[in-house]
């Protein structure tokens, strides 16, 4: 009787160590085939972006002297002096500034500029 139960708690021990070592492994980094793969499933080569991105392309129509300021650059440190800030935008025929901006004269054009960073939001040329 005792060699029947020792001989059917190896076999079940047996039996159950099997099925872990036939277990998938999931990766974390142990293998070397899976993390190199190329996954170009959703990519069609045969498309491109033709949407106009009018971002870096200027023609020289920017605001200041050298028409060299753009609307999302920062204006730079010479403009952010205390001289150049409009304070009566309503005598040079402009839009109150929202909260947190001020207008900026740059030679004849305007800029609408957040005080904390510096960003031209607004631009408005003299014509």
């Amino acid at each position: 009787m005792k060699k029947r139960l020792i001989a059917c708690t190896l076999i079940a021990a047996a039996l159950a160590a099997q099925g872990s070592a036939f277990a998938d492994d999931h990766g974390h980094g142990r293998g070397h085939d899976k993390s190199y793969r190329y996954d170009d499933r959703h990519d069609r080569h045969d498309r491109h972006d033709q949407r106009d991105d009018h971002r870096y392309y200027h023609n020289g129509r920017g605001a200041g002297p050298h028409h060299d300021f753009y609307r999302g650059q920062h204006l730079s440190a010479e403009y952010r002096r205390h001289e150049y800030i409009v304070d009566n935008w309503r005598y040079h025929r402009l839009s109150a500034p929202p909260r947190g901006y001020h207008w900026v004269q740059t030679g004849p054009d305007y800029v609408l500029v957040a005080i904390a960073t510096g960003i031209i939001a607004q631009i408005v040329l003299s014509n």
